[in-house]
């Protein structure tokens, strides 16, 4: 059955907004379902149990880390890491790429404030000391990174994924297929006792 995959992608927002907009692209070209903050609608509800009914319905979970730590959450960690730290412990398979060298990107997309800087870095060491993250150093490398090991983890960690509605089978198919299934449990049922043992 043909199936597309929903992806949540992860990172701060406005000094990634040309990589983000490219891994979208490259998932719509692979078939999947992208989710992240630019999709949202607006909604009457506090932001981060919106965002964690999404990823709830993602397949897989894309981390794009760079220069920025992002906006805080009241409780003064960022939504990236909440959101990284949420799909964890809900077991999502999470795809880390991380920017090599964010003293080289440009001082507009970095956090200049010791405090922000020290929250970043921490959260860049946690990403990368839990499972292998690619690293990345040019945009221009993320969409190809992001398909490789997007194509590699469908593989090694199937998901349930999505299929069209048309597609799956009916109520009254499924019950008949049930009736077939008690009809030949009673008459296997039936031939076991004429049987001689």
């Amino acid at each position: 059955m043909d199936k597309r995959y929903q992806v949540f992608v992860s990172s701060t927002y406005s000094d990634l907004r040309n990589e983000r907009s490219a891994i979208i692209q490259i998932l719509m070209q692979m078939d999947c379902i992208p989710a992240g903050m630019e999709l949202f609608p607006a909604a009457d509800e506090e932001q981060f149990e919106f965002i964690k009914k999404i990823i709830d319905d993602c397949d897989y979970y894309i981390l794009i880390v760079a220069g920025r730590y992002g906006s805080t959450a009241p409780d003064g960690i960022s939504y990236t890491e909440k959101e990284y730290d949420y799909a964890r412990d809900k077991g999502v398979p999470v795809l880390r790429f991380v920017h090599s060298d964010p003293r080289a990107l440009d001082p507009d997309k970095c956090d200049h404030e010791p405090e922000i800087i020290a929250r970043r870095d921490s959260f860049r060491n946690k990403v990368t000391a839990d499972k292998l993250a690619k690293m990345w150093r040019e945009p221009k490398e993320l969409p190809g990174l992001v398909a490789i090991s997007l194509s590699k983890t469908m593989k090694t960690h199937p998901a349930v994924g999505w299929v069209r509605g048309d597609l799956i089978a009916s109520a009254q198919l499924l019950s008949e297929i049930n009736d077939l299934r008690k009809r030949n449990e009673w008459l296997e049922s039936g031939c076991a006792k004429r049987s001689p043992q």
